[in-house]
């Protein structure tokens, strides 16, 4: 009995660090607040959070942020490239603990998202 509490023991140690990273996952953000993020278990070969900015070149003001997962490889890395013709610049800023590329998001259903921005216009 007392080899099965050993067993036991090493099994639960060895689950516990080959758990995935945990996350914040937000597809796009408006003026820094994620709208319909959520969190989201890293593939183990995921060792970093990021959160990423991507401006558009033309305009200079247009900053789109995500979250999520990334490879280590593109951490604190500056990309370029073209979308519909538009230039824009990438960059990835990663972290290394759970939940740690930030702030709880604010879950919005459709409808209430909708009602807000004609309320707005309406203003």
């Amino acid at each position: 009995m007392n080899n099965f509490w050993k067993a036991a023991i090493i099994l639960g140690a060895f689950l516990a660090t080959a758990q995935c990273l945990t996350c914040r996952q937000c597809p796009v953000a408006i003026f820094g607040t994620c709208l319909f993020g959520s969190d989201v278990q890293c593939n183990n070969a995921t060792k970093s959070c990021y959160r990423g900015e991507a401006q558009f070149n033309a305009t200079g003001t247009l900053k789109l942020q995500i979250r999520g997962c990334l490879d280590t490889d593109l951490c604190e890395k500056t990309l370029t490239g073209s979308f519909l013709g538009a230039g824009y610049t990438s960059k990835f800023n990663c972290c290394s603990g759970n939940l740690c590329n930030g702030v709880p998001s604010v879950q919005l259903s459709l409808t209430v998202a909708l009602g807000a921005a004609i309320l707005s216009f309406l203003i």
